[in-house]
């Protein structure tokens, strides 16, 4: 048998709108990891909050993955240990730190399983509301990374325009990181060379699985690189006009009415 791969993005994609998951998900994705295929959770969430995910669906045997911080961390759930890590340059942390600072953007980073922040404003807020992780309130996020960052997050709820104008002023900064948005709201600052599709690749080769039977499955502009990266790409049903475009199948069930297990018995088990 011809083992593939589904890698799938979390939130609205496996996950209801509600943070669930249909039982239909369920089954299938039991029903493709007892087949000898591979099961990847793609998500631009915090390894630590991942794994509280992984827990909760109980995707811990073997056959389960996760790629975090939109790549940046690539996760054995079942032997439960990192297999690879990217990382930001201490220095350039600091310079997009002090940029956001200086153009008004909130922005926050990670320490282990913890969010370092310089204030309790309405844009933390509303990402504790999206993901539950404890936050740390500093006077100088910088000085208190004690590793190179995994990812930083900008935020703006008034929308794109600020964080968009930001991303084109620095330009430079993708001398050493890599920028993109996951949403509206929120502007993505991750290690150089390194996105969901840079995920594929690596699981791919690290699993000696052929480009050829890889699926995965996502919603949103930071899983466009992952559909892109993967044989067959995937959008859920009223997913971001841009990841549309981008690809190869449509599913005709959102999140909540097992968009994956659509996927799995398209793709995976025929």
């Amino acid at each position: 048998m011809i083992s593939k791969i589904l890698f799938t993005d979390l939130d609205d994609t496996l996950l209801d709108e509600n943070k669930g998951i249909c039982q239909e998900n369920r089954e299938k994705i039991a029903q493709m990891l007892e087949q000898g295929h591979y099961f990847v959770i793609t998500t631009g969430r915090p390894t630590a909050t991942g794994k509280i995910v992984v827990r909760e669906l109980g995707l811990t045997m073997p056959g389960c993955y996760m790629a975090a911080f939109n790549g940046a961390v690539i996760y054995d759930c079942a032997a439960q240990r990192v297999l690879a890590q990217r990382t930001i340059p201490l220095f350039m942390a600091k310079e997009i730190i002090d940029e956001a600072h200086k153009e008004g953007i909130y922005v926050h980073s990670y320490q282990s399983d913890i969010i370092l922040t310089e204030e309790h404003s309405p844009e933390l807020d509303f990402y504790l509301s999206k993901v539950k992780m404890e936050y740390q309130l500093v006077p100088d996020i910088y000085s208190r990374l004690q590793t190179e960052p995994n990812k930083i997050l900008m935020i703006d709820l008034e929308g794109q325009g600020r964080l968009q104008k930001f991303k084109k002023q620095h330009e430079r900064f993708q001398e050493h990181s890599n920028s993109f948005f996951s949403r509206n709201e929120y502007l993505e600052i991750c290690p150089k060379d390194t996105d969901k599709g840079s995920a594929v690749t690596y699981i791919s080769q690290f699993l000696g699985v052929l480009p050829e039977n890889t699926v995965a499955v996502g919603d949103e502009r930071n899983d466009i690189p992952m559909i892109q990266a993967a044989h067959t790409g995937v959008a859920v049903k009223n997913s971001h006009p841009d990841i549309i475009q981008a690809a190869d199948y449509i599913t005709s069930r959102d999140s909540s009415h097992g968009a994956v297990a659509e996927v799995i018995d398209k793709f995976i088990l025929a």
